[in-house]
């Protein structure tokens, strides 16, 4: 019997090998080649949560490059062997941007908290074979690629993340390589869970820490948001402790409450939105920019009828997008390689899917969906 099992277990191993690599070919077909490139950006107006210097913008650039690029794997210099346990994409790393068109239009990208700049490489990287010059950045603070991983502080300030994207339009558009290449008429956002929400306040929505409390009490409601799990609770805890004393947090408290919509920024998609009941009724119907926005249905950690459907029916410009079926939060993150069947504990809820849900077949459907519509959205001259 366990020979059985284990014969099992290496034919599933070899099917999802063959479907990894079919993958990996498929993003080559009929586009562009791909490049990439880091920075480390920072924000000389706030410090970082440390107190000892500015607030660190790490950040990868996906863009096109000419044909016949020498193709190599990258080295993005993340502290876990990210190859290993996430499908990795023919990249041209460091190669000279297509000079095929004069101006690219800039796509930011904001991950989901605790997570990373590459969990939505894949979308990133199928913008850039599309023609866009794409940056999603690690904020500080609330990144596993971080040393010492999210800190309590930035989990806790969803409020930092926008203002993160608007600093990195300026570090875009000043930076020697990519600056002359972007077409500074033609930027849109996307991001994931609390990157989905993060993009949502570029466009105008405003996030009120204490309205999720208020929302909570009044609805005395078992939904995800009202309900944190220990560990999360634990993070919330410290972060209360932490803004009696340190001088960085109350400096970010302050910030709390402003608006931070760029109008630089013309079109929004948002997969997964997170801490919908946090933002005000009357931002969200001011928000004038179109906006997407795509869910899944079986998502219990940003469930659907008080996140998406919420910012859906008060943002006037909002279209929704349900994905039916077993469609979950984690299924929108980068695709698992066989080894991460048998990696870290960590692993194991970032590339779990349910049965029947193929997430390469998720992405395609997802790519589709927001290059469709920020080519409408971000039209060009």
């Amino acid at each position: 019997m366990r020979y059985l099992v284990c014969l099992i277990a290496a034919a599933f191993l070899l099917i999802h090998s063959i479907s990894i690599a079919a993958e990996r070919g498929r993003r080559v077909e009929n586009h562009v080649p791909v490049g990439v490139q880091l920075r480390h950006f920072t924000d000389e107006g706030r410090q970082n949560w440390q107190g000892v210097g500015p607030r660190p913008l790490a950040t990868v650039i996906w863009y096109p490059v000419a044909p016949g690029s020498h193709l190599r794997a990258p080295d993005y210099g993340t502290p876990t062997d990210f190859s290993k346990y996430f499908v990795s994409y023919p990249l041209a790393d460091g190669a000279e941007i297509s000079r095929e068109s004069q101006k690219y239009p800039l796509i930011l990208i904001s991950h989901g908290s605790t997570s990373s700049a590459l969990s939505l490489d894949w979308l990133g990287y199928a913008l850039a074979t599309r023609g866009y010059i794409v940056a999603a950045m690690n904020h500080h603070g609330d990144t596993a690629a971080e040393p010492g991983g999210p800190l309590p502080q930035g989990f806790a300030t969803p409020w930092e993340r926008a203002k993160d994207l608007s600093v990195l339009i300026d570090r875009m558009l000043a930076d020697p390589v990519f600056g002359p290449h972007i077409d500074a008429g033609r930027i849109g956002a996307a991001g994931h869970s609390a990157g989905g929400a993060t993009v949502i306040e570029l466009a105008g929505g405003i996030f009120k820490p204490a309205q999720i409390q208020e929302w909570c009490k009044s609805n005395n409601s078992a939904d995800q948001n009202c309900h944190l799990p220990a560990a999360i609770q634990k993070k919330i805890d410290k972060f209360i402790e932490l803004s009696k004393t340190d001088a960085v947090v109350k400096d970010s408290i302050r910030r709390s409450e402003l608006a931070y919509n760029d109008s630089r920024v013309k079109a929004v998609f948002a997969m997964a939105p997170a801490i919908g009941v946090g933002h005000t009724d009357t931002s969200l119907k001011a928000i004038h920019i179109p906006v997407a926005i795509v869910a899944g249905w079986a998502d219990d950690i940003t469930p659907v009828a008080t996140d998406a459907e919420r910012f859906a029916q008060l943002i006037p410009t909002a279209t929704l997008m349900v994905l039916p079926g077993k469609v979950g939060h984690a299924t929108f993150g980068s695709l698992c390689t066989p080894a991460a069947l048998g990696g870290p504990d960590w692993l194991s809820w970032i590339c779990h899917d349910e049965e029947g849900v193929d997430r390469a077949q998720v992405h395609r459907q997802i790519e589709q969906l927001a290059s469709e519509f920020f080519r409408e959205a971000l039209p060009s001259n």
